[in-house]
């Protein structure tokens, strides 16, 4: 059997591998052998596969026993392609060793250069070179790599030792120090490594070379690298390869360089090249930022006020030539491309080139524009921006140029960015905005009570929660900038006031809240409001011309309708009713209706609370204008309407004239040990009839006038929360049908209308087929799905998913990412179930998942008919049902 290939060679003009081979040779190999094979001048070298890595971790950190052989043989093979010996004394090979991962991680894993210099080598390089500074320079830049990468004597010991020695010898910067001085300053590093490890600097170059590879297998699993993957959902499993590659150096003197370039500008998508290059340095003092760069073209030179000459005017041929390859690797990868290079005697070198990180707003451009360039189609174009960055282009946005006192930094729990002035109470916060006043409402935690004052406030701000909490889940879909979980933060409601790293904040004093980066600003700092037009409207018109599923938004209120509109919403897939039930207007009626002792008790608040419910119908049809409209009958439990401290409940006796005693017993007696599964949802209207029945005679009423209004005819979706079994449905469903009966009686008129329910339980997910024979439509609450399938409050998961998620319990957070495998079996399950009784019932999603990327395409994949989202996640839902259904159509070979 002929043995496993762990080694491929590039360079020279040909390579074992190519761009299509990332995931064994990872992304800056497969790039190294596809410049190779395009005939750009790649220093030699070759790629130690991802295969080895997870070899190397399986065989607890040993390599596979014939890796040793072949990467002699491919050392060999460079040396001979450069004309030099790894180890010669007179005319030694030089390499630098990389990771490279499959997925780019930028920055996350470690690098050393100049490997192979030793006392007897860095002779021979002075020899060869006609320059002894130069090879003493580059034997002590290996030393200070290759200790603190693979020794692990932090790199801190020997930037003190240099900074000592330029103060005592009277020198500013690095290049002025001669052969002599880096002589001594060698000495003295050796001397460091000795006095930290007890044991001299290696000497043996392939001690040397092993140390450097085993340190980029090891980087893998470092906590650096182990975060970034974290955040980019980049599984373990993939590994990273490890790239030898010849050195070839740009720190031979003035006719010397090295670089980094973007091929467009990667923060605002321009057509320029991008970039920075240093004179006699090498590739890590352009990212260390230890000296300041030059700009590549004369252009950027004269915007950035540079007086050193930029690279396009220093070195003309070489940018000339750089300018060529730059648009090649363009054309052949069809992406704007990061590349870094190294100039070497005047000759360019390109030693790594991949498609570059950018702003959302970039990405838009470059997308766009590139398929007016005829490099890509419209399809490729939909593919290469990412849905969820769009959230960057929606809200207003800090100022990049505006300094920031940052105070403190939470989770950034719905993006964009607002100033005003501290409150800490949401009567505060409506109150202000009344008086036209711009407020953040901080608090410890919101609850459903605060809603009005949440929907007041320009940004909410908490102590508690995560990112699935409810200030999180509701300012998201109200659009409001929100930072949760600054653990850092004391407020005290008393003293009106919040501290924080020796700051007080006091009520009235203006802050700045980031919901994009979680960061929470001392005084004001100016926005800069999206722009929805030009590349956006473009490409979200091309993502509409290949989406199959309908977007809907989740919307209770004429703004958010509105809003939602705007972003391109094709109708309401939950309207929650309970949400307008807080407002300030309504909640004594509300009140009074829930303290009633009977029927007839509860009959004259409710007639009070219709003509209002009825008009806020009104309004969201009208809006919607012939749009469908999902509304939700009442699903909270009904103890989340009521006082809860004897202040509270004081305040609240004198509104409705009832005794505070008895208010206080009726407040106890709908205590529930767990509100989640307890009397809420369906069971509120079995027990309460008259509740849906006002309801339902609401949207009925409403739909007739909004359809005189608009001249539309208006086919409102009616939608019985928490259904469990068939006869719970039905029982509902004939009071509904007998109201709609009684209305079209009284107003003349005929009504369509349908009735459908929320598939929130795994029984209901389990007996869809029964259920469909009463439900005209389901729309799943994967909210509650979730809860009810993992038996995890929602409220409660954020003081113990981080760690979950840490110790690789689960890869995700349920509530934000839909668990496919468990839960979206259920959601399977029911629709094929459902169809089997109903083949053209209507299936949508309503929960939080509805505008998260991942799940939308599990959504696309189950053949959901829509989903719907909070407003401003409608533009996401639209790219990712686009990006969807192209990738569907792709695997089905369409």
């Amino acid at each position: 059997m002929a043995e496993q290939k762990w080694v491929y060679s590039f360079g020279d003009g040909k390579a074992d591998g190519a761009a299509s081979m990332r995931n064994l040779l990872g992304g800056k190999g497969a790039n190294l052998a596809e410049m190779s094979n395009l005939g750009l001048p790649v220093p030699p070298g070759f790629t130690i596969t991802t295969e080895v890595c997870t070899a190397f971790y399986a065989n607890d950190r040993n390599y596979p026993a014939d890796l040793k052989a072949q990467v002699e043989a491919a050392l060999a093979s460079v040396g001979k392609t450069v004309g030099a010996s790894f180890g010669d004394r007179k005319n030694p090979l030089l390499v630098s060793v990389r990771s490279g991962a499959r997925a780019s991680m930028p920055g996350m894993m470690d690098t050393v250069l100049n490997l192979g210099l030793n006392d007897e080598t860095v002779m021979g390089l002075a020899a060869r070179s006609g320059d002894e500074r130069f090879a003493f320079d580059s034997y002590r830049r290996f030393i200070q790599m290759y200790s603190d990468v693979v020794l692990e004597v932090d790199h801190h010991n020997f930037e003190e030792i240099l900074e000592y020695y330029k103060e005592e010898h009277e020198l500013v910067l690095d290049t002025d120090l001669k052969s002599a001085d880096w002589r001594d300053v060698i000495a003295r590093y050796k001397a460091r490594v000795q006095e930290e490890l007890g044991r001299p600097f290696p000497q043996d170059v392939n001690e040397q070379l092993w140390g450097a590879i085993g340190a980029v297998f090891g980087s893998w699993r470092n906590a650096r690298a182990e975060t970034y993957r974290r955040l980019h959902n980049i599984p373990e499993s993939w590994g990273t390869a490890v790239n030898v590659q010849a050195m070839v150096f740009g720190n031979m003197g003035e006719t010397s360089a090295t670089g980094v370039a973007f091929t467009r500008n990667p923060s605002t998508g321009e057509r320029a090249v991008y970039g920075e290059f240093l004179v006699n340095a090498q590739g890590e003092d352009v990212v260390a930022g230890i000296r300041t760069p030059q700009s590549l073209t004369k252009k950027a030179r004269i915007e950035s006020k540079d007086s050193k000459p930029s690279m396009e005017e220093a070195m003309p041929e070489v940018f000339a030539q750089l300018s060529a390859v730059f648009e090649r690797l363009e054309k052949h990868y069809t992406d704007m491309q990061d590349v870094e290079f190294t100039v070497q005697d005047a000759k360019l070198w390109m030693l790594q080139t991949r498609s570059g990180k950018r702003t959302a707003k970039a990405a838009l451009k470059i997308a766009v524009d590139m398929a007016h360039e005829k490099l890509i189609d419209e399809k490729t174009a939909i593919l290469r921006v990412d849905p969820a960055s769009l959230d960057q282009l929606l809200h207003p946005t800090l100022d990049p140029d505006a300094p920031r006192d940052v105070i403190a930094t939470g989770l950034p729990a719905s993006p964009g960015a607002a100033s005003g002035e501290v409150v800490f109470s949401s009567d505060e916060a409506a109150a202000a905005k009344k008086d036209g006043r711009n407020v953040i409402l901080v608090r410890i935690e919101t609850s459903p009570e605060d809603i009005h004052g949440m929907h007041s406030a320009v940004a909410i701000l908490t102590t508690r929660g995560g990112m699935t909490s409810h200030a999180a889940v509701v300012a998201r879909g109200m659009g409001r900038p929100c930072v949760s979980g600054v653990g850092s933060i004391r407020i005290d409601y008393k003293a009106e006031e919040f501290k924080v790293m020796g700051v007080t904040v006091k009520k009235g004093d203006i802050i700045t809240v980031d919901g994009s980066t979680g960061q929470v600003i001392k005084g004001e700092v100016p926005t800069v409001q999206p722009e929805l037009s030009g590349d956006f409207a473009t490409l979200m018109g091309w993502a509409d011309s290949h989406r199959r599923m309908k977007v809907r938004t989740n919307a209770e209120t004429p703004l958010d309708a509105a809003t939602a509109r705007r972003f391109g919403a094709e109708g309401i897939g939950l309207c929650r009713t309970e949400h307008m039930f807080f407002d300030e207007t309504r909640i004594v009626a509300v009140r009074q209706m829930i303290l009633a002792d009977d029927v007839k008790g509860r009959v004259a608040p409710l007639s009070k609370i219709l003509p209002m419910q009825r008009d806020d119908f009104r309004q969201l049809f009208v809006i919607m204008k012939g749009l469908p409209v999902t509304i939700r009958l009442l699903d909270p439990p009904l103890h989340e309407f009521l006082p809860k401290t004897p202040e509270e409940i004081a305040q609240v006796a004198v509104a409705t004239g009832m005794p505070a005693d008895k208010l206080a017993r009726r407040v106890q007696e709908l205590h529930e040990f767990n509100p989640m599964l307890g009397h809420r949802g369906c069971r509120l209207g079995i027990t309460y009839p008259e509740i849906y029945e006002m309801q339902a005679r609401a949207i009925f009423e409403a739909a007739i006038e909004a359809a005189k209004e608009t001249g539309e005819a208006v086919t409102p979706e009616i939608m019985i929360p928490l259904v469990a079994m068939k006869t719970e449905l039905d029982m509902l469903k004939q009071k509904i049908v007998a109201v709609a009966a009684a209305v079209e009686k009284e107003k003349g008129a005929k009504l369509v209308y349908q009735i459908g329910t929320m598939i929130e339980l795994p029984r209901a997910a389990l007996l869809a087929r029964q259920i469909a024979e009463s439900a005209e439509f389901f729309s799943f609450g994967t909210n509650d799905l979730t809860q009810t399938t993992y038996g995890i409050s929602r409220d409660d998961a954020a003081n113990f998913i981080n760690d979950y998620i840490a110790k690789k319990v689960i890869s995700q957070d349920p509530f934000v990412s839909l668990d496919t495998e468990g839960v979206g079996e259920l959601v399977r399950i029911a629709a094929e179930r459902g169809r089997l009784t109903r083949p053209d019932i209507k299936l949508g999603i309503c929960g939080e998942h509805g505008g998260d990327p991942a799940s939308i395409a599990f959504c696309e994949e189950v053949g959901l008919s829509y989903v719907s989202c909070s407003p401003y996640r409608v533009p996401i839902a639209r790219l990712a049902a686009a990006q969807a259904a192209l990738s569907t159509a792709a695997r089905q070979g369409d």
